[in-house]
């Protein structure tokens, strides 16, 4: 009739488990670019984001057994994992990226009003990616979550293992400190 339906993550992962390296390859493609994009969104390095994601898949490999389809589906099962490799991978750096002016990008304003070219909306993408790397994690996590990734706060509240309303408010907060970042630059090219 039509193409053959997908198989189901959990049959996939247990053909997987039982050795089948086609079933890995059927896991990996439908869910390696929402892993990336998180990844990517979360650190705003390409080449980070894939190393994280390369990580995850290949600690999926070894440990394939962690995945419940009970408590959940592997997309978010992988973003849980993405997550909490991005928190080691931050931990093991022991720095933290401050969020002041000098990780803040500058907001170009067009000459010609509305329109703007590709380059600039692109550049302006990049400014807002960065801005959105330098915010402290929990409020970086919610952004991503629920604005970039269209996460419902349930589901937001289900990954990061806190209750809703903290979702709501950090997401609230993580709005307010991107606002005031940009319009303080906006503010300051006014002067000049």
């Amino acid at each position: 009739m039509g193409e053959p339906e997908r198989r189901s993550d959990r049959v996939l992962v247990e053909q997987f488990r039982a050795g089948d390296r086609e079933a890995f390859t059927a896991l990996y493609r439908p869910h390696f670019p929402s892993v990336y994009r998180f990844a990517f969104y979360m650190t705003g390095d390409r080449t980070r984001a894939g190393e994280i994601t390369q990580d995850v898949f290949v600690w999926l490999v070894y440990h394939p057994d962690e995945f419940d389809a009970e408590r959940g589906d592997l997309g978010a099962f992988l973003g849980g994992v993405a997550r909490k490799f991005l928190l080691r991978q931050q931990r093991s750096e022991r720095r933290w990226m401050p969020f002041d002016d000098a990780a803040t990008p500058r907001l170009v304003e067009s000459a010609r009003g509305n329109l703007v070219s590709e380059m600039e909306r692109e550049q302006e993408a990049a400014q807002l990616r960065q801005a959105i790397a330098a915010l402290p994690v929990r409020y970086r996590e919610a952004v991503v979550l629920c604005d970039l990734e269209a996460k419902s706060y349930e589901e937001a509240a289900t990954l990061l293992g806190c209750a809703m309303g903290t979702v709501r408010s950090r997401l609230h907060r993580a709005r307010e400190l991107l606002v005031r970042k940009f319009q303080g630059k906006k503010e300051g090219l006014r002067c000049l």
